[in-house]
């Protein structure tokens, strides 16, 4: 990181950027705090902000932004923050989350350098704090949602809710380890293996 840094950057304190860089994993899958960084750090907000992108620059970390729908009290600016190397994720719950992050990312970047679609990967927020992980865009249009579960027996209340109130067209429950079951026509419940196999979801 540091011969990134001093290559590519002009950053006089490196060592309160590398503290940074410890601190992110555990802020991964939660709205994404520049105030509280800046607190932390002891610097201004700018530069807290700055250094952020920078790590963004050289892919140690990326950020998503909120999907907001119009029938939703949607959050609309806080973004989420996710490393490039989900491994570095302690928690197991926040560490799946991760790499599903990384999983949809590709995939977006697949589709959009292949097909030359315009893809966007986001996630929804409701103001009350009912959220749902992942939502895939495609030409500014959602075409799925994703829940992470590390371990699920049964369907999560917020899918339905998100259902009714969003123009997404399909949403699915995904654990590490199943199980594998189709709630309706546009509820799955599926492994992250079976997950990454599917073919028809744009």
């Amino acid at each position: 990181m540091r011969s990134d840094l001093r290559d590519l950057e002009s950053v006089k304190d490196l060592d309160k950027v590398e503290i940074l860089a410890e601190e992110l994993p555990r802020r991964v899958g939660n709205p994404l705090s520049i105030k509280s960084i800046a607190e932390d750090l002891e610097v201004d907000h700018k530069t807290a902000k700055r250094w952020i992108e920078i790590l963004s620059s050289i892919y140690y970390c990326f950020r998503i932004s909120p999907y907001g729908a119009p029938k939703i009290r949607a959050v609309k600016k806080e973004q989420k923050l996710y490393l490039w190397d989900w491994s570095q994720v302690e928690e197991p719950g926040e560490r799946f989350e991760n790499m599903m992050a990384c999983q949809l990312l590709k995939f977006c970047h697949f589709h959009q350098d292949v097909y030359g679609e315009k893809m966007e990967l986001r996630y929804i927020r409701h103001t009350d704090k009912r959220e749902i992980d992942f939502v895939v865009l495609k030409n500014k249009k959602p075409l799925f949602a994703v829940e992470c579960k590390l371990k699920s027996k049964a369907l999560s209340s917020l899918l339905s809710y998100f259902k009714e109130r969003t123009p997404i067209k399909k949403f699915y429950q995904v654990s590490l380890h199943g199980p594998e079951k189709q709630i309706d026509d546009d509820t799955f419940m599926v492994s992250f293996e079976q997950f990454c196999k599917l073919e028809n979801m744009v």
